[in-house]
């Protein structure tokens, strides 16, 4: 069969709306800078993250990580001291991991982070850790039930990536 002319053509059906695809996002572009440059200081050392990450208590991580051993990290990114000042949940997402830091660019003054806390300073293209974080353990069934939520997460945001067109709560 040929085709002698172009109305012997027959339409394919228009692709699907490619809709935007809505993934957290931090608040402002200075934690958005922050953020970065601390997944890819994570990503560097062998840790996957996820940002603005549902807590079981209500709270949203920054940044929840976890490593190849199961170890879980939340990083509080920090995008200046009326930041830090005004908004002090931190201390709810500390029975959700086994380190806990603050992420700050190289103007934030860092002895307003407690000493107790790790602390990390960022940019939009890296991260250095400038105080370890101590290391406190999570509880076998708490680390099981986070890291299960890990990946629910994780597959419902890859999900909407790969079907944008389809409505998706997390």
């Amino acid at each position: 069969m040929t085709l002698s002319a172009a109305s012997d053509i027959v339409p394919v059906a228009d692709p699907p709306s490619m809709g935007t695809v809505i993934l957290p996002r931090p608040q402002s572009d200075a934690a958005a800078a922050i953020t970065r440059g601390v997944r890819r200081m994570l990503f560097e050392r062998g840790l996957r993250g996820l940002v603005e990450f549902p807590l079981a208590n209500g709270r949203r991580a920054d940044i929840l990580a976890l490593a190849d051993d199961g170890e879980v990290t939340i990083i509080e990114v920090k995008s200046g001291p009326v930041d830090y000042r005004t908004d002090q949940k931190w201390p709810d997402y500390l029975d959700f991991c086994d380190r806990f830091f603050f992420a700050v660019d190289a103007h934030f003054p860092v002895d307003l982070i407690p000493p107790d806390c790790g602390l990390i300073i960022a940019d939009a293209f890296g991260a250095e850790i400038v105080r370890s974080s101590p290391l406190v353990k999570l509880a076998g069934a708490r680390r099981k039930a986070l890291t299960l939520r890990v990946a629910q997460v994780a597959m419902t945001r890859l999900h909407r990536v790969e079907d944008p067109g389809f409505r998706i709560a997390e």
